[in-house]
Parts: structure tokens; C-alpha cells; sequence
């Protein structure tokens, strides 16, 4: 794959100055770009290290004075964090998955495939399920009894769709990413250890032990429209109703979302993040790596939570949350600051009752 300067920065909207017939086989980082590579300097301190480098040609911010960097030619952007979106997407190769239906793909007779679709080896699509046109379905992967995706959907090797599960378009799927799973739902037949324990906030249990009882998952899972889920995340079936993903929301990879979760539009789920189930998360929310969410807890339209916070209460609009229990961000880092003068507090205390004591003595 190759295309000239000029043909780049066409294709992603851009402004492209000097030599702009120069060919560009690959993107580098500035201090190990070779000819041939468009060097990504999109900040100042990374147009640092174009000196280390062999580039000719940068992508570059607004202003910057590429002919003082010493390039022959530029493209240019406003915002360069976000035209890189565009300009990654232009130059990736794919996974080099071919066209059609492999031979040692099993596709059953009543599947719907779409047009222009690809099915990659020992890729299974089951009875009933429907594929969307122009989607590839990757080695190993599965799509479910029943199942729909829309057009163009990805699914990466070993990604698993379950039964009943209904996905919109341009659907992307990292490898082994498992969408409608059962949900971790259990039942005692008289009150549980974990019922008393929230009923007394953590007093002595005193329950007696018992045998726990599934609860089946009927309600599969609704995934909108141009939806991403990362590699080894789990989005489980609901439990009567579907667990419900907005259009446009990503998801990490080792995200688990709970049964019954109800995610917005334009989501950004992190790495590692927990859902219990029944959690109902707003559109615009940002949850940052290793947040955690207790059951049935609603989270506001545009909240922001911290790395690592707990989430043990609902969170209103627009809130930016940390820690654990998470509080508003400021009244955290107010506390967190308060503990570490803490050492301090308790030796100028001491030498407070130390002078005290023998002024007194004194008397």
C-alpha cells in the first residue's frame, strides 16, 4: 500500500505543503522514520526527535515550520490527535483475511449471509443466525442460534457471538471478545448470607449456609450501531430484558458488563472495568481502567470516573468521580491530601503536648 502526500491528505480532509508527490509506504514515529515514512509529529516535543530520523515528509500541526524541520513536504492539521483517526484508518492493512467462504468454515443451510461477506477458517455460523453485507467473520469465530449482525460488522479470530444476540452495523469485535454469555445470576431458596449481610451493613452473619440456585438468561443482549468491544471482554445475556449497548459506545478489552446493564450512546468503557448487573450508564460517560460498579446503580449522562474508582452509589450528570468509595474528584484528591500531611499533624501534635507537658512540669 502506498500513496503520495498529496493523496493523503486529500483523503483525510487535510492541507498538505511542499513536495506533495512524494511517496509514503508506512507511518513511523519521528526518531525511527525512514524514507518512505510519513513521520507522526503531530506535538512539538515529538517534531524533537525528527532529527534522529531519516523522514522527508511529517504530519504536522497548523503552524509548524516544516521547512525550518528540515522535510520536503507536510501535511497539516488543526487538531492532530483527532486527524489521526482518520489517517490510521487510511493506511492500515487489515489482518489479511481473503474473500469468500473458507472450505472448512461450517455455515448452516438456513444462515442468512449477506452480500460481499467473508468467512474466515473453522468459522462457525449457526441455524437461523444473519450476517450483514460487506462483513467478515474471522477464523474461529462464531455467531449464534439466531443471531443478527448488520452490514460491515468485524469480527476478529475466536470472537463469539451467542444466540438471540442482535447487533447493529459496522459492529468490531477483538479476538476473543464473547457477547451473550449467561449472567452470573444465582438464587437461595430462603434468605442468603449476602441479602443479611447488606440488610445489617456488614454485621455478624449468622444465616445458614445454603445451596445457590441459577436463574436462566433469557433476554440475550442489543448492541447499536457502530459499537467496538475489545479483546476478552464480556457483555452477558439479560435476565428477562436484553443488557442493552448504545450506538457508538467502545468497550476495552477485559471489560465485564452484567447482565441487565443498560450502556448510552457514545460510551468510552476502559480496560478492565466491572459492571455488576442492572447498571444503567448514560450517554457520554467515560469509565476509566479498573472502575468497578455495583448492582443496579445508575450513572448520569457525561460522568467521568477515575482509574480505579468504586462506584457504590449513583452518580449524577456531568459528576467527575474518584476513589474508593468514589466521591466528587476534588473531595478526594481534598482528602488524599489531608492524609498524607497526616504524619505530619501527629509529630507536631506531639511536640505540642512534649512542650505543654514540661511548661507545666515547670510550674
Amino acid at each position: 500500500m502506498q500513496y503520495t502526500v498529496g493523496e493523503i491528505a486529500t483523503a483525510i480532509g487535510l492541507k498538505a505543503v511542499g513536495n506533495t508527490s512524494l511517496i509514503i509506504t508506512a507511518l513511523a514515529e519521528p526518531g525511527s522514520a525512514n524514507d518512505g515514512d510519513l513521520a507522526l509529529a503531530g506535538n512539538p516535543k515529538y517534531a524533537e526527535d525528527l532529527s534522529k530520523g531519516a523522514a522527508r515528509a511529517a504530519f504536522l500541526w497548523d503552524d509548524a515550520d516544516w521547512q525550518g524541520m528540515g522535510l520536503e513536504a507536510a501535511i497539516l492539521s488543526g487538531r492532530p490527535r483527532f486527524s489521526m483517526s482518520r489517517l490510521t484508518g487510511l493506511m492500515d492493512p487489515g489482518q489479511g483475511y481473503p474473500s469468500g467462504i473458507h472450505p472448512s468454515a461450517i455455515v448452516d443451510e438456513t444462515a442468512e449471509i449477506g452480500a460481499d461477506v467473508s468467512i474466515g477458517p473453522s468459522a462457525v455460523i449457526a441455524a437461523g443466525a444473519r450476517i450483514g453485507a460487506g462483513s467478515v467473520i474471522g477464523p474461529m469465530a462464531y455467531v449464534g442460534w439466531n443471531a443478527s449482525l448488520g452490514a460491515n460488522a468485524y469480527l476478529r479470530e475466536h470472537a463469539s457471538i451467542g444466540a438471540y444476540v442482535r447487533i447493529g452495523d459496522r459492529f468490531m469485535a477483538q479476538p476473543g471478545a464473547r457477547i451473550g454469555g449467561d449472567g452470573f445470576s444465582y438464587v437461595t431458596p430462603e434468605k442468603s448470607n449476602v441479602e443479611s449481610a447488606r440488610e445489617s451493613l456488614g454485621g455478624e452473619n449468622e444465616t445458614e449456609g445454603q445451596a445457590w440456585a441459577r436463574i436462566a438468561s433469557l433476554g440475550a443482549v442489543l448492541i447499536g450501531d457502530d459499537v467496538e468491544v475489545g479483546s476478552n471482554a464480556t457483555i452477558d445475556s439479560g435476565t428477562i430484558r436484553p443488557t442493552r449497548i448504545g450506538d457508538r459506545t467502545k468497550i476495552d478489552s477485559l471489560v465485564h458488563i452484567g447482565h441487565n446493564c443498560v450502556l448510552g450512546t457514545d460510551g468510552l468503557i476502559c480496560g478492565m472495568v466491572g459492571l455488576a448487573g442492572s447498571v444503567t450508564i448514560g450517554d457520554f460517560v467515560v469509565l476509566a481502567g479498573k472502575v468497578g460498579v455495583a448492582d443496579n446503580l445508575s450513572i448520569g449522562d457525561r460522568a467521568v470516573c477515575g482509574g480505579a474508582s468504586v462506584i457504590l452509589s449513583s452518580v449524577r450528570p456531568g459528576k467527575v468521580m474518584l476513589g474508593y468509595p468514589a466521591t466528587e474528584m476534588k473531595s478526594q484528591i481534598d482528602s488524599y491530601k489531608a492524609l498524607r500531611r497526616l504524619p505530619r499533624y501527629i509529630s507536631d501534635i506531639a511536640a505540642l503536648k512534649k512542650a505543654v507537658f514540661k511548661s507545666g512540669g515547670s510550674d
